[in-house]
């Protein structure tokens, strides 16, 4: 175990976990909702630190990331944890882990001079914190980011449920290039019920990030009977389009996981619902998510198809290198070079 970052004394052995808004108060030897965060002796310790459960090589589109070094490959990597319990969960089986079995024989022990080597040697521009909740294996960004020289230029990136404290998110402002955060709905009962969280705190962390200009792109999934009115998607839309219309909003499909498995999968015309109440409100782009599209990134200025892409494969980027429209001249949101 690694001592963690972020967390304060209460009173005899009690401690307060900082790292994200759940701000759990830990009795000795108790651990935190994520599970993976631990009160040994008055001290908190990080059990995901050395345990890397997921570790591959994606498109960077697969985060989705569409408007941040679009074609280039990410080095991708989980610990287990998670400070949520969706029940939908894509990836339940290393976000929801049980601690005592946070510590396997199959996990790759972290060491972050690796994991940059390995990063470079992959011909990879940026390593992605994904898969599980990153916020739960803060340590491991913070050591990584850390271990960066003056002259390395890998970029990071972090896929997140949004829900980690405002003194972690000034921390990972400092480290992370660009977010894509899962805004799961626009109901406080909903995030209540199928999260174990509260949505204030991730819509106050989407403002926030966007206002520091790290990169910022925003997921939702569209679940049946949950999450699905054409009144919540407006929220959502309206939500996103109030802080800058330039945010590039990810509508994802449904398929029935973990403990939602008697939910339908998502019909391509409430997608396509969605798509245009996000049109309504001004949003420039809007992507659709686990179905076939081609999802091309299209100027607002004159409609020219930019990117064109084929699932997560970049098949022709006509951009300029200053990210501009060959056409018409517009500058394009994002992260380009």
């Amino acid at each position: 175990m690694k001592q963690a970052y972020l967390f304060e004394a209460i009173d005899g052995e009690r401690i307060k976990c900082l790292l994200c808004n759940h701000y759990c108060i830990l009795e000795k030897n108790r651990f935190g909702i994520c599970g993976v965060r631990k009160n040994d002796g008055g001290v908190l310790y990080s059990l995901s630190f050395g345990n890397i459960i997921a570790e591959n090589i994606d498109p960077v589109e697969k985060k989705p990331l569409y408007h941040f070094l679009p074609g280039s490959r990410t080095y991708s990597i989980a610990a287990p944890g998670c400070n949520f319990h969706c029940r939908f969960c894509q990836n339940w089986h290393i976000s929801q882990i049980q601690e005592k079995r946070v510590k396997t024989p199959e996990h790759t022990h972290f060491n972050p001079t690796d994991l940059l080597q390995n990063s470079m040697i992959s011909s990879c521009k940026s390593i992605a914190f994904t898969y599980t909740e990153p916020t739960t294996f803060y340590e491991i960004i913070k050591d990584t980011a850390e271990a960066r020289s003056a002259e390395d230029t890998m970029r990071f990136v972090m896929i997140s449920n949004g829900f980690m404290s405002a003194e972690c998110l000034e921390q990972t402002n400092r480290y992370i290039d660009a977010y894509n955060i899962d805004l799961k709905s626009f109901s406080d009962q909903f995030y209540r019920q199928n999260c174990g969280g509260r949505l204030q705190p991730v819509l106050d962390n989407i403002s926030s990030i966007y206002l520091n200009n790290n990169w910022l792109e925003v997921t939702t999934m569209i679940i049946p009977g949950e999450n699905d009115s054409p009144e919540e998607i407006n929220d959502i839309a309206q939500f996103i389009a109030e802080i800058s219309k330039d945010i590039p909003w990810h509508i994802s499909r449904f398929f029935p996981n973990y403990r939602f498995t008697e939910h339908r999968i998502t019909d391509g015309h409430l997608l396509e619902l969605a798509r245009d109440i996000g049109k309504k409100h001004g949003l420039k782009y809007i992507y659709l998510g686990n179905v076939p599209s081609e999802n091309s990134t299209i100027c607002p200025g004159c409609n020219k198809i930019l990117i064109t892409r084929a699932g997560f494969d970049v098949i022709e980027n006509e951009l300029t290198e200053d990210g501009n429209c060959p056409q018409c001249g517009k500058a394009i949101a994002g992260i380009w070079t």
